[in-house]
């Protein structure tokens, strides 16, 4: 097994990155890595329905889709993500509990007693403090987790929508779970960095036949036309999901507004806006828009409509 250390806090090229390794690769790999601030959804989830959109995009925090199940989770550099790709029997691809066993046996190494909970959580005395997720590709599994070491629990917070009522979808839904940061229980690391370095060394001394190796050239070079490709398009982040509708009733310049949206692959399928004329015959502008606030303000600004970018916010 190889064991990479990522140097690139890019989210973007990190996931592709995985991906490349996974589908195009024979050998088996063990990757540590730091992302910059981002939210990572699961393949089959809604993006909107997942994200406070209002925070993410006043904070140009990205929103990426991964291609393993399961739920939403904040990365940021207080966050260390690790990553198994091996090669599985056939029947026995998925399981969660074999590849957090090495991560759990470290942290059990220095004194946090650490369990597996649920169905892919990782906890410590209740609170989560890793989120797992697979996706098989033939007789290849990726396994990938997060470890909250230092992160941003506020930013975590506000960047994962908490009220979904005015989502409706045949969608995988995230499970919220208390959650602790591993810093609040060890005061023998000065930061992620240095906690990343003790768990490699952990990795490399208790792991058979496993180096430390470099991503090759080709490696980076297909990882970065994937994630222009990919990674970054919205086709990928927010279209690629399940079919939804939204509702919401919102007051603006003292009238009350019902609007209703049904959008399938992120395009915006069917839209009724009820509360004044002006309004009814607005929705009509909207069919065939992406649903995302960039658009909406556009088809706004084009129809004269005055709306704040506050209001803007009641259709997501």
């Amino acid at each position: 097994m190889f064991c990479i250390n990522l140097e690139t806090h890019d989210p973007f090229f990190n996931l592709a990155l995985e991906e490349v390794l996974l589908k195009s690769r024979e050998e088996e790999y063990l990757i540590l890595g730091i992302n910059d601030p981002s939210v990572i959804i699961g393949k089959h989830q809604v993006a909107h329905m997942e994200v406070n959109t209002k925070f993410v995009a006043e904070n140009s925090i990205p929103v990426i889709r991964r291609i393993s199940g399961g739920g939403t989770v904040f990365h940021d550099q207080g966050n260390l993500n690790f990553t198994f790709i091996r090669r599985c029997e056939t029947g026995k691809q998925v399981d969660f509990r074999k590849y957090t066993r090495p991560v759990i046996d470290f942290l059990v190494s220095l004194g946090i007693q650490a369990r597996f909970e649920g169905k892919s959580d990782i906890k410590i005395a209740g609170f989560k403090i890793s989120g797992n997720a697979e996706h098989v590709h033939r007789n290849r599994v990726l396994h990938h987790g997060t470890l909250l070491f230092s992160s941003s629990l506020e930013m975590l917070k506000n960047s994962i929508r908490t009220d979904k009522s005015h989502y409706s979808a045949r969608a995988v839904g995230s499970n919220p779970a208390p959650v602790i940061n591993l810093s609040e229980k060890l005061n023998i690391f000065s930061d992620v960095n240095q906690f990343s370095k003790e768990m490699m060394r952990h990795f490399l001394k208790n792991m058979t036949d496993i180096e430390v190796c470099n991503i090759s050239p080709q490696d980076e070079e297909e990882a970065i036309s994937l994630a222009a490709t990919k990674y970054r398009r919205w086709e990928w982040n927010f279209a690629y999901g399940p079919e939804y509708t939204f509702k919401n009733t919102f007051q603006s310049a003292g009238k009350i507004y019902s609007c209703n949206l049904f959008v399938s692959n992120g395009i915006i399928k069917e839209c009724t806006i009820e509360g004044s004329d002006k309004m009814r015959s607005f929705a009509e502008k909207l069919i065939r828009c992406r649903h995302m606030v960039p658009d909406f303000s556009e088809v706004f600004n084009k129809e004269n409509i005055n709306i704040s970018g506050e209001e803007i916010f009641n259709f997501f």
